[in-house]
């Protein structure tokens, strides 16, 4: 486990806290949880969910999906060269609960797809910080200026 899934409780109520000071009335419009959390913390009737992901979230959901896949051949529902992208996707789709991700906010200097599935994060707007430490609220504000400024031009 990384760093904020080790402390993710003190993440939390650091997120809250600032939450509070810079949105005031406005922080119940946005929900915070972490993947594979449970679903009793979750805020819902929100417009924006931030979610913490580390390497090892997602692994559990490729295990799920394959084995929910080769429950489908054993009741010959399915047959194995029914596997494709799409198969693969809607299998994932129905274990981990949340869309694909509009905007990925990447911290240091490698470059990579960050464990997400390519078909995942073809719409994504990837945005590179410098390091995780003391990213500040204009940072983060500058970030998500960027991606306001974003034009998608699918494929035009």
């Amino acid at each position: 486990k990384g760093i904020f899934k080790r402390n993710n409780s003190r993440l939390m109520d650091e997120i809250l806290k600032q939450q509070q000071e810079l949105l005031g009335l406005d922080c119940s419009k946005y929900a915070v949880e972490f993947a594979n959390q449970d679903k009793a913390g979750r805020v819902l009737n929100c417009q924006s969910t931030l979610k913490v992901l580390s390497p090892e979230d997602g692994k559990a959901d490729i295990v799920k999906a394959a084995q929910d896949f080769c429950h489908l051949v054993a009741q010959q529902q399915r047959t194995h060269t029914d596997l494709d992208v799409n198969v693969l996707d809607n299998l994932l789709s129905s274990t981990n609960g949340f869309p694909d991700p509009d905007l990925v906010l990447k911290f240091g200097p490698v470059d990579s797809t960050l464990g997400f599935l390519p078909w995942h994060i073809r719409l994504t707007e990837i945005i590179s910080l410098p390091s995780h430490l003391n990213v500040s609220y204009e940072d983060f504000f500058s970030a998500l200026h960027h991606y306001a400024a974003c034009e998608q031009r699918w494929g035009k």
